[in-house]
């Protein structure tokens, strides 16, 4: 992958996460400021590492990308995160735990779908791909586990991450809200060569 075509898919990635955070920004209630997205190839391991490490102080909600592309969006919110989305939402006052109930849980899985749904949308209408994604859910068991039968006993070697950090913020402060997007390395393949047959200057892919 060259420099052009990884600034490409960071930009692909930044209209798609633009409107994503358009999205969360209406069900907070708040300014949700958007970092560029970090984009690189590591190895399964370290994705499982990195799962683990966030894990640990933050709810996970997983969604699955699916159709044309093969991937998965994880978000990580934090106790604080489910205290002021549970005020401001639900109208609940709760303290900043990570053990939700069932109205919580609920909330966070319809956040995800929203997020994940509007970054899809943008990411099908721009690559042209018929994708969509899976209903959201929370698992109860350890990530890591989950995951690695999917990163590492299929032959996925090098799936392709997105490390993407979003700010859920207000006047007074700001919460980050991590946000990973990782597809497999037949999915990276695909996405590359949508980019490189790209007539970028009329807006449609050059016959191959």
């Amino acid at each position: 992958m060259t420099e052009l075509e990884r600034d490409i898919i960071r930009e692909i990635l930044n209209i798609g996460l633009a409107r994503a955070a358009d999205s969360f920004a209406v069900v907070a209630q708040e300014k949700v400021l958007l970092e560029v997205p970090n984009l690189d190839i590591v190895s399964g391991q370290s994705v499982l590492e990195k799962v683990s490490d966030l894990q640990k102080g933050h709810v996970v909600i997983q969604s699955d990308i699916r159709g044309d592309f093969n991937g998965t969006t994880l978000m990580f919110f934090s106790g604080q995160h489910v205290q002021r989305l549970s005020r401001v939402c639900l109208r609940m006052k709760t303290s900043d735990s990570t053990d939700i109930d069932e109205m919580q849980e609920s909330l966070l899985l319809e956040i995800s779908n929203i997020i994940t749904g509007a970054l899809v949308t943008q990411l099908a209408n721009i690559l042209k791909a018929r994708i969509y994604g899976a209903p959201p859910v929370h698992p109860s068991d350890d990530m890591a586990d989950a995951l690695r039968s999917l990163l590492l006993d299929r032959p996925m070697v090098q799936p392709l991450i997105f490390s993407v950090i979003t700010q859920f913020s207000d006047k007074e402060n700001s919460v980050e809200l991590p946000l990973m997007i990782f597809f497999d390395r037949d999915t990276f393949e695909k996405i590359i060569n949508i980019i490189r047959t790209y007539d970028f200057m009329g807006g449609q892919q050059l016959s191959s």
